[in-house]
């Protein structure tokens, strides 16, 4: 496996199935580990780096931990395979711009993925489609144990888990729910969701975590505190709230139906057209139209378009994406022009999409 084939698959958070999953994007659950005897990622001198790394990636690739699993060199990797890997949400930012010895371990179908020496030794992660807490729970779980038994982690009896960040000691877990709530932003009801999440300590992100901004009505809604509480306990305050969130997105919608239908198929259609005909289109732009399109085929305003390939589109219509499907470097300008050609002929082999 290369990391060029991922642009050809489909990611397991991209495949549009699972609970809720016209609103529910993504279900992901991360946890931070630091190997015991080692210093943090950022005390460790060029050569324990490097130790470490191999360490790790020997451990990790084993059918016993993570079956069908691929173990990348990031520091051997070019700059467009990393920002892949970030697009995918497979590494974080920090992680790409990182220095010396440190890779990634991903599971072929992208439901996994082990990040070694981020901002910790390593950084587990499980990736499900729809709202699935306890099954992606039940996953992560699984690898952390089957890690556990291999590298002994550095845990203190009274703090928990020790991390790096302060903020990740306990558990450190973060559990978060990707979502995609364009029908409270059109009715202005979504900082009333915002209100309701931080009065139980959950935190709102944009579509890449921390420190971004929300663009095409996506979401990310996670808990800000690992320490003093329990697995367990993180995860119910989640599943607590979520529900409550997409039945309040699903009235949105069906509120708008009922009083805006026209002005909903106008925003939606118009959607279409831009993506079907633009010549020239930026990544931008794309999210935003891109989002109209996802809730018109959910609102069933769009027919014979399958909202995997909607999703698809997200991700392979951004800046590495673009640039690996072409197989070349592109500057902003021409790849503006290679993603407006990229959508109209996904859109084109998805034919006749509804009445006009």
């Amino acid at each position: 496996m290369q990391l060029s084939d991922l642009v050809h698959q489909s990611g397991e958070w991209l495949r549009g199935l699972g609970t809720d999953s016209d609103i529910v994007i993504s279900t992901r659950i991360r946890l931070a580990r630091n190997v015991a005897g080692y210093p943090f990622v950022s005390r460790l001198k060029p050569e324990q780096q490097a130790g470490l790394s191999q360490r790790l990636c020997e451990s990790i690739v084993d059918d016993t931990v993570v079956p069908d699993c691929h173990y990348f060199d990031l520091k051997a990797a070019s700059e467009i395979e990393r920002r892949l890997l970030v697009e995918r949400h497979l590494i974080s930012k920090e992680h790409e711009d990182a220095a010396g010895d440190r890779g990634v371990a991903i599971r072929v179908n992208e439901a996994v993925s082990i990040m070694v020496n981020e901002e910790d030794h390593l950084r587990i992660q499980v990736l499900h489609c729809g709202f699935e807490l306890a099954e992606t729970w039940r996953l992560t779980n699984e690898v952390d144990t089957a890690l556990g038994d291999r590298v002994p982690y550095a845990y203190s009896e009274r703090l928990g888990y020790l991390t790096a960040c302060p903020t990740n000691v306990g558990t450190g877990m973060r559990a978060s729910v990707m979502l995609h709530l364009p029908a409270l932003e059109l009715t202005k009801q979504i900082e009333k969701v915002f209100h309701a999440v931080a009065k139980i300590n959950l935190i709102v992100r944009g579509l890449y975590g921390e420190g971004t901004q929300a663009s095409g009505n996506l979401y990310q809604i996670s808990n800000q505190i690992s320490l003093g509480k329990t697995e367990e306990e993180i995860l119910a305050e989640i599943q607590g709230i979520i529900p409550e969130i997409v039945e309040n997105e699903r009235r949105a919608r069906q509120f708008l139906l009922d009083r805006n239908r026209q002005q909903i198929e106008d925003r939606v259609w118009r959607a279409y057209g831009m993506l079907r005909h633009a010549r020239i289109i930026s990544s931008g732009e794309t999210i935003a139209l891109l989002s109209h399109l996802r809730l018109g085929v959910h609102l069933a305003l769009l027919s014979n378009l399958d909202i995997s390939a909607v999703n698809q589109l997200f991700v392979r219509t951004l800046p590495a994406h673009l640039q690996v499907l072409e197989g070349r470097e592109l500057g902003p300008q021409v790849r503006d022009v290679a993603r407006a050609t990229y959508i109209r002929e996904c859109l084109a082999q998805a034919g006749h999409t509804g009445d006009q």
